[in-house]
């Protein structure tokens, strides 16, 4: 598919660039490899996330029994040449060997389940940096909660998570989400202003790369948003000025729920013409079949060659 110039110099002028984040040696090294020695290996990112099983629970495999085994998760990482596969601890301890070398690995440092209410979240740590170094990680990945009322806790857990990954030379990946009772009263996690605080937040604590969900343009529930939010927004707007308040981080951008393929493909389009450096799929790829895993990871290919960094 042909880009017009319009969406060419968009994505030129907000993108982050590598030479841009003023890194150590160390994590520019990680981050070249991420970037142009695996997947796309053309500047952009293609994560494959298998951190739901904790996240969620089984819930996320009862319609797709194969993807229960984390075998196969690393399989379709492999074989539909993805960046780097993301996991908890114990998958990559128990899993990993089998593909060290072959496909990149980021260390999810910590989690949490679905089960107490999102009020008040938090993610406590269950790895360290150390053990991702031990495990020839190439990233590390860190859930942030904006908003939730116990992210004084959440920043100073970062802080040690950031300190010890810059001691190592290790990037750091953070899923920036907008959590906790005060979010959703003003307008709510997957709204322009929800996620443009989160981007900027993660940003300004430090991250290298930030993971974002995709807004959701709702004018009844921006009219709860703070006044600077209550305007016209299109989604193309409202993601420019994400990756815009996301600064000198590379944006990544989910694809959430499995849905359609269709609109999921349409939607990671315009993120990447407005300016994200990737995209993190995990359950539109492995909740079906392998065949059809390795089909889509085709076409997020293709449509990533557009994309050049």
């Amino acid at each position: 598919m042909e880009r017009d110039e319009g969406a060419i110099m968009a994505t030129q002028e907000i993108r982050a660039h590598l030479d841009q984040l003023n890194l150590s040696t160390g994590k520019k090294a990680r981050l070249y490899r991420l970037l142009y020695g695996a997947g796309p290996a053309n500047g952009t990112l293609m994560i494959l996330p298998i951190d739901q099983g904790l996240e969620h629970g089984p819930r996320d495999f009862l319609d797709a029994p194969e993807s229960q085994d984390p075998a196969f998760q690393f399989r379709i990482a492999l074989d539909g040449h993805f960046s780097a596969i993301a996991c908890q601890i114990g998958l990559a301890e128990k899993y990993y060997a089998d593909y060290a070398g072959q496909v990149p690995l980021i260390l999810k440092l910590n989690g949490k389940t679905e089960i107490p209410s999102d009020d008040e979240p938090i993610s406590p740590l269950n790895a360290s940096v150390e053990d991702a170094v031990r495990l020839g990680a190439d990233a590390v990945g860190y859930t942030l909660y904006v908003g939730s009322p116990r992210q004084d806790e959440d920043f100073e857990q970062f802080r040690r998570v950031r300190e010890d990954a810059d001691r190592y030379g290790l990037p750091v990946v953070v899923w920036s989400y907008p959590r906790g009772a005060a979010i959703e009263q003003k307008g709510g996690r997957d709204s322009i202003y929800a996620i443009d605080y989160a981007a900027r937040v993660a940003q300004e604590l430090g991250a290298d790369v930030i993971k974002l969900n995709v807004p959701k343009i709702d004018p009844a529930r921006l009219a709860h948003a703070p006044k600077a939010y209550q305007r016209e927004w299109t989604l193309e707007s409202a993601v420019q000025q994400i990756i815009r308040s996301a600064g000198k981080s590379l944006v990544i951008f989910a694809g959430g729920e499995k849905g359609s393929q269709e609109s999921a493909l349409e939607k990671a389009r315009l993120c990447m013409e407005c300016g994200a450096t990737g995209l993190i799929f995990g359950r539109n790829v492995w909740q079906q079949s392998y065949h059809d895993a390795m089909t889509l990871s085709e076409q997020i290919h293709q449509l990533l060659a557009n994309y050049p960094g």
